[in-house]
C-alpha cells in the first residue's frame, strides 16, 4: 500500500498545477478558510501569474491524463464542484499528443498474438485521435474492410492506478471531516470513476457496450452502432466498423451534405429516450464529436467507455418526477423522493413539497419550448443540501447526459420543443409501464418469483443473510489509512487534496 507521505507529494505537486491555473483561488478568499490553509495556497502559487477567472479544465489537463478523466466525471457534479466549475470542466476536450507509431504497433502484436501484417492489409501509421486513455488508427484488415483500431497509450493502466489511488486517499480524508463534505460521498464519487475507467481501460468490455448498445436499439433504425470485429479485438486493441460520416459539430457540413439538422435533432432526443427510459443502458458520453450523421441519414456513435445504467424502478420514479414537476403534481414528486430514499425519513414530507413547487412553478410558466430539462433538474440538486439528500451517482451520470443531449439538439435545431419531441414516446412507455395491462403482468411475474423464490429465503433467514433487493449496492470502498495529525494542518492538508477532486470549487462556489 502506497504511504500517505507519497499521496500528499502528489497532491502537492497537483496542487501547484491548480493554484497556477487559479483554481484554489476560491479558497484561499473564503474568508472561513483557517489561516494554515491560506499559507498553503499562497506557497503553491508563490511566483506563479495566476489568471483573473480559474481554469478548471486546463489545470486537469495539465495534470495528466486521469486527471482529465476525473473531470470529465466531476463536470456531472455541479453539487460538489458548483455551477461555474461544473460548466468549466464540461469543456475538457481530452486530445493529447499521439504516441510513437513503433509503440502503438508492439502493443497491437503483443495483444492480437499476431504481426500486423497478418491482421490488416493496410494500417495508416497518423493517428486519427488521441485521447488520454486510447488512440484512434484507420486501417483496412486483409479482407478488404474499412476500421477503426482503437489503441490503448503505453503505461495509461499504470498511469491511472496511481493517481486513483491517491484520489481514493484523498477522498477519505476528506470524508472523515464528516459534515457536508460526508454528504457529498466524494468516496463513493472516487469508486464511481474508478469503475468507469476499469470499462476504458479494457476495450473487450467497451467493445462488449458497444455490443449491448445495439442490440437494444435495432428497434431505432435512425440509429446506428458500428460493428466490432471481435477476431481483432483484445484488452488493449478494439476494432470497429469505420464509419464515414459528418460529426454533428459541424452543423454547416451538414447542411452541405443535404441532412436536415432539424430531424437530426429529434432523432437523438429519441434515441436517447429509447436508451435511457425503455432500454436502461445508455451512451453517456453523448457528445457532439462522438455523434455522426451518415450518409443514409441515420444517426451513429461512437467511443462506448461511458455507459450508464439504471433500473427500472428508478426510470419509472424518474418518469413520475418529471411529469409531476410539468403537471404541478408536487404532492406525488415528494412521495416518490421518500419512497426511493432518495431524501432521509426524518425530514417533512410537506416541507419537501413545499421546496419542490419552488422549483415547478417557475417551469410551468414558461412556453413548453423554453423549458429546460438541464435547468429542472438542476433546481431539483439545488434542494439537496436542505434535505440531506445523499448523492445517487447512477441519476447524475443520467442528468449530465440529458443536459449533454439537450445542448446537442439545440445546437442542430434552436427552435427543437424538448417535451414536443420526447413527448409521445415518454406517454407511450408510460402507459406501458403503468397501464392496468402491465399491473397484472407485473403483479403475476411479482407474486410467481415470491413463490419460487421462499425456499432460497429460508436459507438466508438462516444463515442470517439479509434478502437482496432494491437498487444496485454501491462500489465497495477500499480500505484507506486516514491521516491522524493537528487540526489545522490536517484540515489543511485535506483542503488541498480534496481541491484536486473538486472540492475546493464547492467552498468557493456553493
Amino acid at each position: 500500500m502506497t504511504s500517505s507521505i507519497v499521496h500528499i507529494w502528489r497532491l502537492l505537486k497537483w496542487g501547484r498545477t491548480l493554484a497556477r491555473h487559479g483554481a484554489l483561488t476560491g479558497i484561499e478568499r473564503d474568508p472561513l478558510t483557517p489561516p494554515p490553509v491560506r499559507r498553503l495556497i499562497r506557497l503553491a502559487r508563490f511566483g506563479a501569474k495566476v489568471p483573473a477567472t480559474p481554469a478548471y479544465a486546463d489545470a486537469f489537463e495539465a495534470i495528466g491524463p486521469a486527471a482529465i478523466k476525473l473531470g470529465q466525471a466531476l463536470a456531472t457534479r455541479p453539487d460538489l464542484v458548483g455551477e461555474a466549475a461544473a460548466a468549466d470542466l464540461f469543456r475538457l476536450q481530452d486530445a493529447l499528443p499521439p504516441a510513437p507509431f513503433a509503440d502503438i504497433s508492439a502493443s497491437i502484436e503483443q495483444s492480437l498474438g499476431k504481426p500486423i501484417d497478418a491482421l490488416f492489409s493496410s494500417f495508416d501509421e497518423q493517428a486519427v485521435g488521441a485521447a488520454s486513455i486510447a488512440q484512434v488508427y484507420r486501417a483496412v484488415t486483409t479482407d478488404g474492410r474499412r476500421v477503426a483500431v482503437k489503441v490503448l497509450r503505453p503505461g495509461v493502466e499504470e498511469d491511472f492506478a496511481r493517481a486513483i489511488e491517491t484520489y481514493e486517499w484523498a477522498a477519505a480524508q476528506a470524508e472523515a471531516l464528516g459534515g457536508e463534505l460526508a454528504r457529498l460521498r466524494p468516496r463513493l464519487v472516487i469508486a464511481t470513476f474508478r469503475q468507469w475507467t476499469a470499462r476504458e481501460l479494457d476495450l473487450r468490455r467497451e467493445a462488449a457496450s458497444a455490443s449491448e448498445l445495439a442490440e437494444g436499439m435495432e428497434a431505432e433504425l435512425g440509429f446506428y452502432v458500428p460493428q466490432i470485429d471481435w477476431s481483432r479485438t483484445a484488452r488493449r486493441v478494439m476494432t470497429l466498423e469505420w464509419l464515414e460520416g459528418v460529426k454533428l459539430s459541424d452543423r454547416a457540413a451538414l447542411i452541405a451534405a443535404g441532412h436536415d439538422p432539424k430531424a437530426l435533432a429529434a432523432r437523438l432526443v429519441r434515441a436517447f429516450l429509447r436508451q435511457a427510459i425503455a432500454d436502461g443502458f445508455f451512451h453517456a458520453d453523448m457528445h457532439q464529436g462522438n455523434l455522426f450523421a451518415l450518409p443514409d441519414g441515420r444517426l451513429a456513435a461512437i467511443d462506448f467507455g461511458i455507459m450508464g445504467r439504471i433500473d427500472r424502478r428508478a426510470r419509472m420514479w424518474l418518469a413520475e418526477i418529471i411529469h409531476g414537476l410539468i403537471t404541478g403534481n408536487y404532492r406525488r414528486v415528494a412521495e416518490i423522493h421518500f419512497e426511493a430514499g432518495y431524501v432521509p425519513p426524518h425530514h417533512n414530507i410537506a416541507e419537501f413539497t413545499t421546496a419542490l413547487r419552488a422549483v415547478g412553478e417557475p417551469i410551468r410558466g414558461l412556453a413548453v419550448k423554453d423549458i429546460s430539462v438541464g435547468q429542472m433538474l438542476d433546481g431539483l440538486f439545488g434542494i439537496t443540501r436542505d434535505f440531506d439528500m445523499p448523492t445517487q451517482p447512477h441519476l447524475l451520470l443520467l442528468q449530465k447526459t440529458m443536459v449533454m443531449v439537450e445542448g446537442v439538439a439545440t445546437t442542430l435545431d434552436p427552435d427543437i420543443n424538448m417535451w414536443e419531441t420526447s413527448g409521445p414516446f415518454v406517454r407511450e412507455w408510460l402507459r406501458s409501464e403503468l397501464g392496468p395491462e402491465a399491473w397484472l403482468a407485473d403483479r403475476l411475474t411479482t407474486d410467481f418469483k415470491t413463490l419460487a423464490g421462499l425456499p432460497d429465503l429460508i436459507r438466508r433467514i438462516e444463515a442470517r443473510f439479509p434478502p437482496e433487493g432494491g437498487a444496485p449496492p454501491p462500489p465497495p470502498l477500499r480500505e484507506v489509512h486516514l491521516v491522524r495529525i493537528g487540526g489545522g494542518w490536517r484540515y489543511a492538508a485535506v483542503a488541498l487534496l480534496a481541491a484536486v477532486a473538486g472540492t475546493a470549487a464547492a467552498l468557493l462556489l456553493g
